[in-house]
């Protein structure tokens, strides 16, 4: 029981971090774009001028994204191109609604789907 505790408390803390990463207008704004994006992704100039970032402050959002894995990177020449990570993306959505919408069914998952 001990292990599943340990687990339970590492999942939670995991998740936290993402959510905490994604909890500033401007990296939930990021994540929205690269959404958008994906699967193809931007690169960092694309992402400041959509945005009006500049680049030195959006760096920062894109480390503290990608060190919590919400994007990935890959670099191509000189630029780095950014993409949401939907795995990581449908693993927090799966832990948010895994209580609410199996046990009492407190929100319909239908109801919350758009597209």
């Amino acid at each position: 029981m001990e292990m599943k505790t340990e687990m339970v408390e590492n999942e939670l803390a995991h998740y936290a971090d993402m959510l905490s990463a994604m909890g500033t207008e401007p990296r939930l704004r990021i994540m929205r774009l690269l959404l958008a994006a994906h699967p193809v992704g931007m690169v960092v100039g694309e992402i400041g001028e959509e945005l009006g970032i500049p680049n030195s402050t959006l760096s920062h959002h894109l480390d503290k994204l990608k060190h919590e894995g919400l994007v990935g990177v890959t670099r191509e020449g000189v630029f780095l191109r950014y993409a949401a990570d939907t795995q990581a993306l449908q693993d927090l959505l799966a832990f948010l609604y895994a209580e609410c919408c199996t046990r009492n069914q407190v929100v319909e998952p239908g109801k919350i789907t758009c597209c």
